[in-house]
């Protein structure tokens, strides 16, 4: 290729406005240096085209042309009078049509408000039926192995037991000491200004084991155990595994599901009440350092103040928070579709639902309780 016929583009500033010139042969072979040229300018809101230089045109290059136009949001009628030979105009005139037909289909059209809010409503009105099925197919499934134990996988069992129970004792007893702290540093900063410095020990105990004790450790199983089922079936869904099982005879729910359902449920409450005692322990450690109430002081506060009922509704909780963590993080993992972007998608949405779900269920109890006066 001659130097002549090496494409270029350069962007010149008239009193009329800016110019784009072309130049050269602006054919297949060239596209390359084409590209780099146009590549190259930096676009200006609006220009006129002078392509009466261009010594040769065809579709590819008009394609090129048109589609740089295009990018940099420069109108159509800026080609017009461009200074092309006859043939080349109509070249690419019909590149032109051709290409506003086709990014025309593309266009995303804006969606309304009513349209937005009807649509959004029919997602989460799918996902809690669907929730609902799955609940109701493993409560069926849960009371066949209760007629017929041999159903149950002791094995699977035990070893979600260490994974759900065991080893997240560390992280819940860390994360609710330091609840117990700040809740008990709070309460002291107000009660100390009116002398009311024992009260202190009343109010984080009732609020801990009744309330803050059985959320927080909701939030960090749901967090943790919630989101490691939806990676576990997910992964084993997008490797066949759960096809595998079905094809030996087995089912699913018996051997993936119902384990990790039943584990979280005995685990919730034996972490809770470790919750408990490890934010009650907070909590006196600041009475002691910060209120100069001691330690048997606080106790004795505590066993007089602390009625067990308060201990029992936040224990009477756990199972149920389990329940729906387990139900959430299975069926995500379950039914996700089998692509690793899908699986991550779902283990951030079942975190999501599994605390939004223990919150709602919180209120729902506290409505509850309060109307049988608990």
């Amino acid at each position: 290729m001659s130097e002549a016929a090496v494409p270029s583009a350069h962007l010149v500033a008239t009193a009329d406005g800016a110019v784009l010139q072309l130049a050269g042969s602006w054919r297949t072979a060239s596209l390359a240096a084409a590209e780099s040229a146009l590549a190259a300018i930096a676009w200006p809101s609006s220009l006129r085209v002078d392509a009466s230089q261009v010594q040769a045109l065809d579709s590819a290059g008009a394609l090129l042309l048109a589609t740089h136009l295009q990018r940099a949001n420069i109108p159509a009628s800026a080609l017009d009078d461009a200074g092309l030979a006859d043939g080349e105009s109509r070249i690419l005139e019909q590149v032109r049509s051709h290409l506003d037909a086709v990014t025309a289909g593309l266009r995303p059209q804006r969606e309304g408000l009513l349209e937005h809010i009807g649509r959004s409503t029919l997602t989460i009105w799918l996902l809690i039926v669907g929730h609902l099925n799955f609940l109701g197919m493993t409560l069926a499934f849960l009371a066949q192995a209760l007629v017929s134990p041999r159903r149950l996988r002791l094995r699977e069992l035990t070893a979600q037991l260490e994974q759900v129970c065991l080893n997240a004792i560390p992280v819940v007893a860390l994360v609710t000491l330091l609840i117990g702290v700040v809740f008990a540093y709070l309460l002291g900063l107000q009660a100390e200004q009116y002398g009311a410095s024992i009260f202190v020990v009343d109010g984080v105990g009732i609020g801990t084991t009744r309330e803050f004790g059985p959320i927080i450790v909701a939030i960090i199983v749901a967090g943790r155990s919630g989101a490691a089922f939806t990676a576990q079936l997910g992964s084993m869904r997008l490797n066949e595994e759960t096809d595998a099982i079905s094809t030996l005879g087995l089912s699913p729910m018996n051997v993936l599901v119902l384990p990790r359902v039943l584990a979280l449920m005995v685990a919730l409450p034996l972490l809770v009440f470790i919750g408990n005692v490890m934010a009650l322990t907070g909590a006196m450690f600041v009475a002691g350092t910060m209120l100069e109430i001691t330690p048997t002081t606080f106790l004795a506060r505590l066993q007089d103040n602390l009625a067990l009922k308060h201990v029992y509704v936040g224990l009477a909780k756990a199972p149920v928070f389990a329940l729906f963590i387990a139900i959430i993080g299975c069926r995500m993992g379950m039914t996700v579709a089998r692509d690793t972007r899908a699986l991550g998608i779902a283990t951030t949405s079942t975190v999501v639902q599994s605390i939004v779900s223990v919150i709602l269920l919180d209120a729902a109890f506290a409505v509850l309780f309060q109307h049988l006066d608990i």
